[in-house]
């Protein structure tokens, strides 16, 4: 018996080791781990480390003092660190680290607050006093290429290349008075040179800013390029390949990603009223509330309601040209109130004799309806002088890029 027992005591020794030794080399493997990892300055193999999200409801102080923090008073340290943190621009869902003290006190020791992905605040409590300061994360920028043809509308093209969306509406803006992108189709021929950045050269932080691009638009190549012809005030405008402005007076619509549904005609059956009759405007369909901008700077000359043009509002650019937009589910501008080209005046609805959400686009001039896809309307100012040959030497190289892409 005495031979059992004793063989029972070393086989419990010996689980009971190797129990302890596995427990002892997965803490290890923590361990390594953690001593690789460091953010925000800090080496986390320092402290015991806890990350989580601001949760609705949750402040500054809510936070910090349900934290270990000795004797000190959240409003102290609120106090301390006003000058450095508005304590009331937490917002929920946003990260947050905390650093603790790895002896037996768990003691507070550091709160990282990171507002984007971009910049963060550090609250140190190691001292008597907080300190408390902003630090942004470098930032690399790259330069990046593409092009070929489109494959959908620009968004879905730049979308399916991985592109921030925010390229395709930086595009859209600048081609505005250029190109009616409802109007490009597949197989459209595109090249994009821009710059991207990324945090801590790893991290994508979407579109920097545009280099160059060109597009085919019905069977010709439209190119733009930044510039600014006044070094002092670095105001950027964009540029053909000839110098000449791709600002015009009049925007090409007055709703961005919307689609033409029926163009100005003088024989058009109508819809609602069941009869052939003209149709002075030019309808763009778009969902309900999408905003409508004015083509062209002006004063809001009428703003009202009739039975067939629903709310609808126009302006007066200058002595000869005139735009109204009518259909509208909500009216933001009121009568003489100037107004500059892009700026919203209403939001798209379906007011008045109309099927379905969009806005009539009608268009005056000398105070004669006519059709603003049939006209020469004014463009902007060209390129002269030294700012000419400037900028011309300056665009060569993008060019002859742009144009490589485009004979792929």
């Amino acid at each position: 018996m005495k031979q059992i027992a004793l063989i029972i005591i070393v086989l419990v020794s010996l689980f009971s080791c190797n129990k302890t030794e596995k427990k002892i080399k997965e803490v290890k493997i923590v361990k390594t781990k953690k001593q690789d990892h460091s953010d925000f300055g800090f080496d986390y193999a320092d402290f015991n480390v806890i990350q989580d999200t601001v949760k609705k409801g949750d402040t500054f102080g809510t936070i910090i003092e349900d934290q270990n923090i000795g004797d000190r008073k959240v409003y102290e340290i609120v106090q301390s660190v006003k000058d450095t943190f508005d304590v009331r621009v937490i917002r929920p869902n946003k990260a947050f680290t905390m650093l603790r003290s790895k002896d037996k006190t768990n003691k507070l020791q550091v709160f990282v607050y990171q507002p984007d992905a971009l910049n963060y605040y550090i609250f140190d409590f190691r001292d008597s006093a907080i300190v408390a300061y902003k630090k942004t994360r470098p930032i690399t920028l790259k330069r990046r290429t593409i092009g070929g043809v489109l494959k959908g509308s620009l968004s879905e093209t730049l979308d399916k290349a991985g592109v921030d969306a925010g390229l395709a509406s930086q595009i859209t803006k600048i081609y505005s008075w250029t190109i009616d992108f409802f109007k490009l189709k597949k197989g459209d021929r595109f090249g994009i040179v821009f710059k991207e950045r990324y945090i801590n050269d790893s991290i994508y932080n979407g579109v920097d800013e545009l280099e160059a691009s060109f597009f085919e638009y019905k069977g010709k190549i439209s190119y733009a390029f930044p510039f600014s012809k006044d070094a002092s005030s670095g105001k950027i405008e964009y540029y053909d390949d000839e110098g000449k402005t791709l600002k015009n007076f009049f925007l090409k619509t007055p709703i961005k990603f919307s689609r033409l549904t029926s163009r100005f005609t003088m024989n058009r059956f109508h819809p609602v009223q069941k009869r052939w009759k003209a149709h002075k405007g030019t309808d763009y369909a778009a969902p309900t509330g999408t905003p409508i901008t004015t083509t062209a700077s002006g004063v809001v000359e009428m703003t009202g309601y009739t039975a067939g043009n629903g709310n609808y509002v126009k302006v007066k650019h200058n002595g000869t040209f005139a735009t109204q937009y009518l259909h509208m589910s909500k009216i933001l501008v009121r009568r003489g109130q100037r107004v500059n080209q892009g700026d919203v005046i209403g939001r798209v609805g379906s007011t008045g004799l109309a099927t379905g959400p969009h806005v009539c686009y009608r268009f005056w001039k000398n105070g004669v309806q006519v059709d603003p896809l049939r006209l020469n309307l004014p463009t902007g100012e060209a390129m002269t002088g030294v700012n000419k040959a400037q900028y011309l030497a300056k665009i060569e190289p993008l060019k002859r890029e742009l144009d490589s892409i485009g004979n792929l």
